[in-house]
Order: structure tokens, then sequence, then C-alpha cells
């Protein structure tokens, strides 16, 4: 079996191309900055990977449109070449703000898309003209939305979080209660594995996801019993928090509201549909065992 996988460099593929050449199957990188990458999509190849795309920039600072013209415009070229190709599986990775970026209660894939970031709306669109065309038969498309992911190696707010904690500075956001939902990098990888080989599996739109949720205190717990220090947590008002984080917004402090809302709100995202298609019970990592392999990379 051979895979094409675009954006290899990035944490999550480096990660899918160790786990498929430990299972004896060749990845073939492609990079959509070579002007000749389409020539790569003629090679016998069984599926392509698009992992490659604009990141979400919780600094604000990139332009709009360069969402639109990675996230979107690369994807509908590459799904397009896709079409009149021999490859027979074709994933895409899209995101959960594709749907939405606050949530009420669970996403589920029954929840109606209302992306308001330019990130999000980008990645929509990409999955809205790639589900209006015609697939030839044998031809099988997943969307995948993952949460936020990790693993070792991973660089993000994990590891913003487990900085305060070794500086031994207090955890200042603990009057925020929250649930959210991670995804395992180990995860992730089983779930792919697990798709591509089942050939019996129609084209869908699958939510990955952990299976429990963890709070950020509980996270401030887990990365201060993995650094064998005392927990320190602080309660500051959070009217008072949201007031310093606005300033964040113009001043270059460590602190701004998208960060802000990263850390602090509610985001549970439900993976009963990949489970249950999958026909398995529990993803080989729970939420805590995945987290403390992420953060034990970190020291």
């Amino acid at each position: 079996m051979k895979l094409i996988i675009t954006g290899s460099s990035g944490f999550v593929g480096q990660n899918l191309k160790a786990f498929f050449t430990e299972k004896g199957r060749e990845t073939i990188d492609l990079s959509l900055r070579d002007p000749n990458w389409g020539s790569k999509i003629t090679v016998d190849a069984d599926a392509i990977l698009h992992l490659a795309g604009k990141a979400h920039d919780v600094s604000n600072t990139s332009v709009e449109q360069e969402y639109f013209q990675i996230n979107r415009d690369l994807t509908i070229e590459l799904f397009d070449k896709f079409l009149v190709s021999n490859i027979r599986d074709f994933f895409f990775f899209s995101s959960v703000k594709a749907v939405a970026d606050t949530v009420d209660n669970v996403l589920d894939e029954e929840l109606i898309a209302k992306p308001l970031t330019a990130y999000g709306r980008s990645k929509r669109e990409a999955e809205e003209y790639i589900l209006n065309q015609t697939l030839p038969e044998g031809k099988r498309l997943f969307i995948i939305r993952p949460c936020m992911i990790h693993g070792p190696g991973n660089k993000g707010n994990l590891n913003l979080l487990y900085n305060v904690v070794k500086k031994n500075i207090p955890w200042p956001l603990a009057a925020f209660q929250n649930k959210r939902s991670f995804l395992s990098i180990d995860n992730l990888n089983y779930l792919i594995h697990s798709i591509i080989n089942r050939d019996e599996l129609c084209s869908n739109i699958y939510n990955f996801a952990d299976d429990d949720e963890v709070s950020t205190n509980e996270l401030v717990h887990l990365i201060s019993e993995t650094l064998n220090k005392k927990v320190k947590l602080w309660a500051i008002s959070p009217s008072f928090i949201k007031i310093i984080a606005r300033f964040g917004d113009f001043l270059p402090i460590p602190l701004n509201s998208e960060r802000l809302k990263k850390l602090t709100e509610s985001y549970v995202v439900s993976n009963s549909k990949i489970k249950k298609d999958l026909g398995i019970k529990n993803l080989p990592y729970s939420s805590k065992e995945g987290l403390i392999k992420t953060l034990r990379s970190f020291g």
C-alpha cells in the first residue's frame, strides 16, 4: 500500500509517516509548494492524506485571504486531480472549527456548520466543494474533523501551560470551569489506519477526539504530577482576567482574548460515530494516558 501525504513535514504528517512506515506502508511526500506537484498524483498509490493547510493563528496576525488560498483553493485543486486519478481514498483533514467556534453542549457530526473565523470558514468551504462533487465508482472520501491534537514534540497551548507550572507560577485561571476534548496523535494514527483497512466503510465525515474530556484545572494537576510539583491554583476573577486579555490583543503579553478562549472555554467533541462504524468500544489511549505521554516529552 502506498500513501501520498501532503503536509508531511508538520507534526501530524511526521507522525503518520512514522506510523505507516512501521506498518510496512510506503509513504510519498507531496509538497503543494512544488509547482510540479500534480505529476505525483499519477503514481500508483492507494490513498491521499491531505494534511497541508494554514493553521489557526491565535496571535490574529494572518491575512484572511491566506486561509482561503491555502485551505480551500489548494484542497479543491488537489481533489479535482484525485477524481481523475486511480487512487481510491481521499482523506481531507478539516477541523471541528469548520463547524463551530464555540460549543454549548457536545459537538457531533449532525450539527449545522456555522464557522465564524477565516480558518473555520476556509475549511468549511473546502468541505462543501468536495462534498458536492460526484465520486467515481470505487472511490471513497473521508472528511476528518479533529479537535486539539497533542503528542510528543507538539508545541502549543499545552506547552505554554506546562511551562507555567514548571516555573512554579500559580495557574491564575482556576476560576474558569470548563471541559475540553483532546486528541492523542496515537489515537489519530490508529483511526486513520483502521479506516484505510476497512474496505467495507463508505465515504463519510468523522469527528476525531479522545474518549473522555478534560478540564484545564485537571490538566494543571496532571502537569504538576508529571513534574512532581505541588498543584498551585489561583481563582482570580474571570472578569478581571478578561480585561487583561483584551490588553493582550494589542500589546505583546502572553495572554490575549483568543488564547484565553482556548485555555478556558468548554469544547466537547463526540467520537461516537467513528467508533460505531469501526465497531470499537474504546480508543487505544485514554485522554489521561495520551496527555501524560505528551507532557513527559516536554521535560
